[in-house]
């Protein structure tokens, strides 16, 4: 019975109007409702249509700095990864084309996975560099909405939709510090594994990939110790796991 009501309660809220006339668009309210009503399996023409209408001047008003930034970003991308393998599993199959595709519209702008990814989220870094180079040329859209300062956390937030990334959660700019570090946390916690008797740590292929992000080695070994996940000032041979590319979709949390 509770959960029949809970159930009621959910599609009540995501039948409602998302904006009333006179009411401004939220933009980060708008993409956490999108990931509810992708989750909940809610039509969601809408809500992709008011995006794709939103202004410049709206996003400006509303990504003032890094925190609404990421919230809005990353709830938009994993929103999208969500949305468009719920309507067609086999685009993950080509998945280069599948991230470089130019299938998401914020503002009038047309965006790719990678876009968003690399772009906004990582300050326009070229794809696979680990990290280490900036792309030569961002579009001025991407140099007015992308973060100021790259956060490593958004690796373990962003979800592509296969069995190895972190599930999926929705984030408030108000809550995006605690948010990431719970993100984080419990990624690593079943994703790393420390063997002091080889001194060996098993490392997600994220830290390979982004190596860079992560402050280089010394920087993965200062966020492994901070978290406890190896002793203080152990410096342990740092291996990888193979990255499961399985499709994984509704991995919510």
């Amino acid at each position: 019975m509770i959960k029949q009501v809970v159930g009621l309660m959910v599609a009540l809220v995501l039948s409602m109007p998302l904006v009333k006339a006179d009411t401004p668009v939220n933009p980060v309210g708008l993409s956490m409702e999108l990931l509810y009503g992708v989750r909940y399996k809610t039509d969601v023409s809408g809500m992709l249509k008011v995006l794709a209408e939103l202004k410049e001047e709206q996003l400006e008003v509303a990504l003032t700095n890094d925190d609404a930034k990421k919230a809005f970003w990353i709830n938009v991308y994993n929103a999208m990864i969500q949305y468009q393998l719920g309507q067609d599993t086999s685009s993950f199959v080509n998945r280069r084309k599948f991230f470089r595709s130019k299938n998401i519209v914020v503002a009038g702008e047309k965006l790719s996975f990678d876009d968003i990814e690399h772009g906004m989220l990582r300050g326009s870094k070229v794809k696979w560099a680990g990290g280490y180079i900036h792309k030569l040329v961002a579009s001025p859209f991407e140099r007015k909405f992308r973060v100021e300062k790259l956060d490593w956390r958004i690796h373990f937030a962003l979800n592509c939709g296969a069995m190895s990334c972190p599930a999926v959660f929705q984030y408030n700019q108000s809550e995006m510090d605690k948010q990431l570090e719970n993100s984080t946390n419990l990624f690593l916690m079943f994703e790393t594994a420390y063997d002091s008797t080889a001194n060996s740590i098993q490392l997600p292929k994220l830290f390979s990939w982004f190596r860079k992000d992560f402050g280089g080695k010394r920087g993965i070994y200062e966020l492994l110790q901070a978290r406890d996940l190896i002793p203080a000032g152990a410096t342990p041979k740092i291996t990888y796991t193979k990255y499961d590319w399985s499709l994984s979709v509704a991995n919510y949390r």
